[in-house]
């Protein structure tokens, strides 16, 4: 029985998500919300609590999703630079792409909300935390397994990447066109040589 309940709040969480992602959050109205999710203003409130907690739910389930996708991207792939680049370079086709021009929620929600709510911030801090700890991994095993030099500081080159990553989501909102967020890309990774 719970079960049912689990997925349904799962799929509420993405329709409301989308609804943030397409509007941002103060441009969101309960209206909207209600709309999107095909619930009454009750139920998700009943669910939620409001409107604030609805957004950094949404929050929750981006950043776990692009987390998980981050370390899946890294760890399949033959070694542990080759994911790193290839993770970049993917962000790059990506910042072009339709779906690209909408940004990262994540980013979006720092640009709109961090100065007003510490909460939000702090939410996403945590995913940016994750981000670049997994970036960071993978540079200290590229160093273990010797394609990263021992003279290099994996924590800032992680720092780094992971600013270039989100400055790229935000480029992606310019509509930079393909030349400009591969130059972005190859610059960035040139750290890694």
């Amino acid at each position: 029985m719970a079960r049912p309940s689990r997925y349904r709040r799962e799929d509420v969480l993405e329709k409301a998500m989308q609804a943030f992602w397409n509007e941002g959050y103060n441009a969101t109205g309960m209206a909207d919300l209600v709309s999107a999710t095909d619930m009454r203003p009750g139920s998700l409130y009943a669910s939620f609590n409001s409107k604030r907690e609805l957004f950094l739910a949404s929050i929750d389930l981006y950043g776990q999703r692009s987390v998980a996708n981050i370390q899946q991207g890294l760890d399949s792939s033959a070694s542990p630079l080759t994911g790193v680049r290839q993770l970049l370079r993917k962000l790059a086709r990506d910042t072009v792409s339709k779906q690209g021009k909408r940004s990262c929620f994540l980013v979006n929600s720092v640009l709109e909300m961090a100065r007003q709510d510490p909460a939000v911030r702090e939410r996403v801090n945590v995913y940016f935390r994750q981000i670049e700890s997994l970036l960071r991994r993978k540079l200290k095993q590229a160093q273990a397994e010797g394609e990263l030099g021992a003279d290099r500081d994996p924590r800032a080159i992680a720092t780094f990447l992971l600013n270039n990553i989100w400055g790229l989501r935000v480029l992606a909102g310019t509509d930079p066109g393909p030349r400009r967020a591969q130059d972005i890309v190859r610059l960035a990774l040139s750290v890694l040589d």
